[in-house]
């Protein structure tokens, strides 16, 4: 897998304007794929999170209306390490490593060691605990690689860009989902558990991704390259305009937020709406069909249980088979509808892949549910950083991805807070009730993207 994404020392860091930006020589086919691999490794660890901490959390003894507090470790470690890292990413180069790449190092080995810890919590508490930790160095890796596809590629190719990151995401959850039920099926490896304990398929399922992530994010990072700075000075110019002090950093990051582009706004709106119904999917879809649709318990019938997990965890990858493909086409359809209403489209159909769910009987028509909302999952992981990433500052892509990842996390810390309560009171723990809420901040989302946001070629830069 062959060429380096190498650019040549004569092309200027920080370029003034959106036609520029197109200067940049255009990547073939496996630049990208290398630049992109990382994400593999990164979905893969972040899949098995995502798939299995709320059963970890009721194998350990967790209620139904303590998940959405005990999955807050999430948005807050976006929240504050995600612009962290975009502003220091921002003011960092070394001849060898670049400027992204050592973040994505540094939160690979700290991801996979969590990885290796989190199946052995013997508790609820130290679970929740290296949730933290994890989530903290998983965005470590994550934030950078956004910014990363837009320094490397011309406006022309960022779609694909992005598009390659949703592929491999997609690939490496349908791997994920899979695993736990690979390991028991093909290997052997017990799903029994006791004592509340964690069974050893999940457990062996994190080392495995644990072993992913570091080896795919080490594989960008040695087959990739960056753009040098032309200017000799660059960094002293910055730090003469900005300062070197913590506060300094906080002022302009707050500067960053007042002063986003009118594009950006227009979309934090539509990701504001569109996250909560991810969210709720993950919070609950799991454990939903265990309980609702398998009538599983995870402490009296804990056999009938896990195999409902097993059951949503293939499904979930068969959401993330169809992420995989359809974001093969995704350049089609933006072709054909622009990116917009492309995205419209996608929001609408996950949407009602997800109010369906609490409608299925036959756990088989999982399938189809599971399999409309990878439709909109390809969508939300590349249209709104395709539609974003021409209207920022080159200078300040690592700040302002950082900042974008606010309308994700925030949606979340209100569900983590505030949702449990109404789960107890008003759904009355209703778990597929839960999701398909999540399905109507789907198709909300999806209108207001019709409605709000633009699709226009330049925007004046901050």
């Amino acid at each position: 897998m062959g060429g380096y994404c190498y650019m040549e020392p004569t092309t200027p860091l920080v370029l003034e304007t959106e036609s520029a930006l197109q200067e940049k020589p255009r990547a073939n086919f496996w630049q990208i794929w290398n630049m992109c691999f990382g994400f593999f490794g990164i979905q893969f660890g972040w899949s098995l999170q995502m798939n299995n901490m709320s059963v970890i959390y009721e194998y350990l003894g967790a209620r139904a209306e303590q998940i959405p507090g005990l999955w807050l470790a999430a948005p807050m470690t976006g929240l504050l390490v995600q612009p962290i890292v975009g502003y220091l990413s921002d003011r960092t180069w070394h001849p060898r490593w670049g400027r992204r790449r050592p973040y994505f190092l540094i939160g690979a080995i700290l991801s996979s060691l969590a990885l290796f810890i989190m199946p052995n919590s013997p508790a609820v508490w130290m679970a929740a605990g290296t949730l933290w930790i994890l989530d903290s160095s998983i965005n470590i890796s994550m934030e950078p690689f956004r910014a990363f596809v837009a320094d490397n590629l011309n406006e022309r190719q960022r779609p694909f860009g992005f598009a390659m990151q949703s592929m491999f995401i997609g690939a490496a959850a349908f791997i994920a989902g899979f695993l736990p039920g690979l390991l028991v099926n093909w290997l052997g490896v017990s799903r029994d558990t006791r004592d509340g304990s964690i069974p050893q398929n999940i457990v062996w399922s994190f080392y495995i991704g644990g072993i992913m992530f570091f080896l795919a994010v080490l594989y960008t990072v040695l087959r990739s390259r960056e753009y040098p700075p032309a200017d000799p000075d660059w960094k002293a110019k910055l730090n003469a305009e900005h300062g070197t002090s913590f506060t300094s950093a906080i002022k302009e990051i707050t500067a960053s937020i007042v002063r986003m582009p009118a594009q950006m706004k227009r979309l934090a709106a539509v990701q504001f709406l569109t996250w909560p119904g991810l969210f709720l999917m993950w919070f609950y879809y799991t454990p939903g069909v265990a309980r609702d649709i398998f009538q599983g318990d995870p402490q009296t019938t804990i056999d009938v249980y896990t195999k409902g997990v097993e059951h949503a965890n293939t499904t979930s990858s068969i959401l993330n088979l169809v992420t995989f493909v359809f974001s093969l086409s995704l350049a089609f359809w933006v072709g054909k509808f622009g990116k917009k209403m492309t995205h419209t489209f996608c929001l609408l159909i996950g949407g009602a892949g997800l109010i369906i769910v609490n409608y299925i009987a036959d756990p088989n028509m999982l399938y189809i549910a599971m399999g409309m909302a990878g439709i909109a999952w390809a969508s939300i992981l590349s249209m709104p950083y395709s539609m974003l990433a021409g209207h920022l500052p080159p200078d300040k892509i690592g700040i302002y991805m950082g900042i974008f990842n606010f309308f994700i996390v925030l949606p979340e810390i209100i569900a983590s807070l505030f949702f449990g309560r109404f789960m107890e009171n008003v759904l009355h723990n209703d778990r597929l009730l839960a999701v398909q809420i999540g399905g109507g901040l789907l198709i909300a989302a999806g209108l207001l993207c019709a409605l709000i946001v633009k699709e226009q070629p330049h925007e004046e830069l901050v």
